[in-house]
């Protein structure tokens, strides 16, 4: 039986040492790195066929010097980051992880529009600095309380996440405008409505993002669409920091056109310190971490040894760019 030769480039990022590569090493000579350095990618390719890893770019140049490669498979669902037509020309299979963080990144972006809504650590805030005990009042209630029953919630990108997102919303006793490439009108109900761009701006008290980064979402918050927005509304982005423009969505900020932004990933990452959302008012900004919880990185871990499984038998699965 062949052994295959597995490389991983950036483990640590998916697995920082609380997982196991068990199910990995079953499937070949598996070799782990914690991380992989620009121009470290061909070395550390060497001679493996199959390359797994996460941020690192995979552009022609590297596929070229690396011809042993036979399969690209990704800890993301997102593949942006990998020249797919070389791959393509090239005979490389390239497979994602679609699915895996649908309630991981959904349970982020409602926390997000929760601390905004509800405002939980502020108040947690008075209590500990001694605000509520020097009150003679049985309580202490700061502005800007919000019930989500009964707002629209715009959703743009009703995919896995985008569907988990409404499913919370719903429980909750919001209204759902959702805006998707792909219409499915078994998705719609009496709360539940596709609408078009322009409706979804004009209408929702509330806009999630969950929509892929590509040449038609990149930069589509902007000062155009922005102004198309209501007064006063609630952005949340848990999906690609490309798809606001960052300076257009501060200004609004600023403004008061927006109330407030919950952001989880960012256009450059780490975040550089002249990003000008850190010094807008009212942002709740985490550090692209939605996708992180234990069990959802246990579950990545092991949809990709299912895409190597899969393309060891010859019937690859979750293939992105028509190859296998």
């Amino acid at each position: 039986m062949k052994t295959w030769k597995i490389v991983i480039l950036d483990g640590e990022r998916t697995n920082p040492g609380d997982l196991s590569w068990d199910v990995l090493r079953a499937l070949g000579d598996l070799t782990v790195y914690p991380a992989t350095a620009p121009e470290e990618l061909v070395s550390h390719i060497g001679d493996n066929e199959i390359v797994i890893l996460d941020k690192p770019v995979i552009s022609r140049a590297i596929m070229e010097a690396c011809p042993s490669v036979k399969l690209i498979t990704l800890f993301a669902t997102g593949f942006n980051h990998i020249d797919i037509e070389a791959a393509r020309e090239l005979g490389i299979t390239v497979s994602n992880a679609p699915g895996y963080s649908s309630w991981a990144v959904s349970q982020l972006a409602a926390a997000l529009l929760l601390e905004i809504t509800t405002q939980v650590g502020q108040h947690s805030a008075v209590v500990r600095r001694g605000e509520w005990t020097d009150t003679s009042y049985f309580c202490r209630i700061a502005p800007g309380l919000t019930e989500i029953a009964g707002k629209t919630v715009g959703i743009i990108g009703y995919g896995g996440i985008g569907q988990a997102f409404g499913r919370i919303m719903k429980a909750m006793g919001a209204e759902l405008l959702v805006y998707s490439r792909h219409v499915h009108p078994e998705l719609e109900d009496e709360h539940t409505h596709y609408v078009n761009l322009d409706q979804l701006y004009a209408d929702s008290d509330i806009i999630s993002l969950h929509c892929p980064m590509n040449a038609d979402s990149a930069g589509m918050i902007n000062r155009d669409s922005l102004a198309r927005m209501k007064d006063g509304t609630i952005l949340i982005n848990t999906s690609r920091g490309g798809l606001i423009v960052e300076e257009d969505v501060a200004a609004a900020l600023q403004s008061g056109k927006l109330r407030a932004l919950g952001q989880d990933a960012f256009t450059v990452e780490p975040i550089r310190p002249d990003n000008p959302l850190l010094t807008a008012p009212h942002t709740f900004l985490t550090p692209h971490m939605g996708w992180a919880p234990r069990e959802t990185r246990a579950r990545l871990i092991h949809l990709v040894a299912e895409n190597v499984r899969t393309f060891q038998a010859g019937k690859p699965q979750n293939v992105v760019n028509g190859v296998g």
